[in-house]
């Protein structure tokens, strides 16, 4: 069950690798190839595209990579399940 837990945690984080990974697959492009494109080096790419450690790109070079494969990066905010509209101190605890 806690392996489980922990699986489903990372669930959404996995979802989005598979899913610029499928994209670059579909546009044809290599890691080098993408990285020529946005002015970085291979191993950066590979660091993104990597499920293993915890490298957080930021939302431009996110918007950068989507660029370089033809897409465009969209953020939403979707509220969770069982979570109220509560205090803001409440909110604030919970952010740390």
């Amino acid at each position: 069950p806690d392996v489980r837990n922990e699986y489903e945690k990372l669930a959404e984080e996995f979802d989005f690798l598979d899913e610029i990974l499928k994209a670059r697959a579909a546009a044809g492009l290599t890691q080098a190839d993408v990285a020529a494109r946005i002015g970085t080096t291979q191993s950066a790419i590979a660091r993104l595209e990597s499920p293993v450690g915890k490298h957080s790109p930021s939302i431009a070079t996110l918007q950068r990579y989507a660029s370089a494969l033809g897409y465009r990066l969209q953020l939403r905010l979707v509220k969770g399940q069982g979570l109220t509209t509560g205090s803001t101190a409440t909110a604030r605890k919970r952010a740390r």
